[in-house]
């Protein structure tokens, strides 16, 4: 089982970020611009739990698969883009909408790096002057081609 951070470690962290945007924009803004936080901030965080749990369904990790929960992705993102076109179009100041809508991946990879799993220090690894790292190529992450290592040999 892959372990990583549990969707209320994010919602934890994407509450803090949330509440710290919307009351900075309350402090520093107009209330029209706290407001496009706020609604971007709701909309992002009903958009995440429904798509934790699309997820679960989809890769088995959840009690019950439904077919219904698959096609309710395709449902939920065009619901998604209804609700901030109707946002916009009522007057909600786009860049406040945005950047609500953009705060759940700072919450995202802030849970992901403090749940990143521990260093290993006495894991096995290559001599630095061990032949085989002629033959890796880490720019695409394969074993070189022979035609490829030949010419590296060449020159």
């Amino acid at each position: 089982m892959i372990s990583g951070p549990n969707r209320t470690t994010v919602e934890r962290y994407n509450l803090a970020f949330c509440a710290g945007a919307v009351g900075a924009s309350f402090a520093f803004e107009s209330p029209r611009f706290a407001l496009s936080v706020l609604l971007g901030a709701a909309v992002e965080t009903l958009n995440l739990r429904a798509l934790w749990r699309t997820s679960e369904v989809a890769l088995g990790l959840a009690d019950r698969a439904s077919t219904i929960a698959m096609l309710a992705f395709g449902a939920r993102f065009a619901l998604v883009g209804v609700v901030i076109w109707l946002a916009l179009s009522s007057g909600a100041n786009p860049i406040g909408l945005l950047i609500g809508l953009s705060l759940i991946i700072p919450a995202v990879v802030i849970a992901a790096w403090r749940n990143r799993p521990a260093v290993e220090a006495n894991l096995p690894a290559l001599d630095a002057e061990d032949p085989e790292w002629d033959v890796w190529n880490p720019w695409l992450a394969r074993e070189r081609d022979l035609d490829e290592y030949d010419e590296e040999d060449e020159a």
